[in-house]
């Protein structure tokens, strides 16, 4: 037999097990954040991720949260971004950039089909680096 109780994982408190696994308090106080930062957008439709954040007094990791949980629509917002998780370009949909997205497209294709080359080719773009084989078999020819 196990308890269905918890701490919640912002603020601590003892509270009973929920899928967020947040207490009642601190699930409110989210939701109060994210309708102040919605008012906020809808006022100011040009505003950025950084005056966002100071007008509402809300992080600016904890706005981003909201709009990767889709509870923020940046669909009239042109000047709101936040970062690629991969390489921090600024974005406004999904999680990756467009480049990141193809890069790991590929790798995912290349480790799919078993090409070696095409994975140390990748490698060696990001990383100059050789084998001393290469330079050996580079001397024989």
């Amino acid at each position: 037999m196990t308890l269905n109780v918890m701490n919640c994982t912002r603020c601590g408190k003892l509270c009973m097990r929920t899928p967020a696994e947040l207490c009642p308090a601190c699930v409110r106080e989210l939701d109060e954040h994210c309708e102040r930062c919605v008012k906020y957008i809808k006022e100011n439709s040009g505003t950025t991720l950084q005056e966002l954040s100071e007008a509402t007094e809300i992080p600016v990791k904890q706005i981003i949260r909201f709009i990767r949980e889709g509870r923020i629509s940046l669909v009239r917002t042109p000047n709101l971004h936040y970062p690629c998780e991969s390489c921090g370009e600024p974005i406004q949909e999904q999680t990756l950039c467009d480049s990141c997205r193809q890069r790991m497209a590929k790798e995912i294709q290349a480790s799919i089909k078993g090409d070696d080359a095409l994975v140390q080719e990748q490698t060696k773009e990001d990383h100059i680096t050789f084998q001393i084989r290469d330079r050996l078999q580079g001397r024989r020819r």
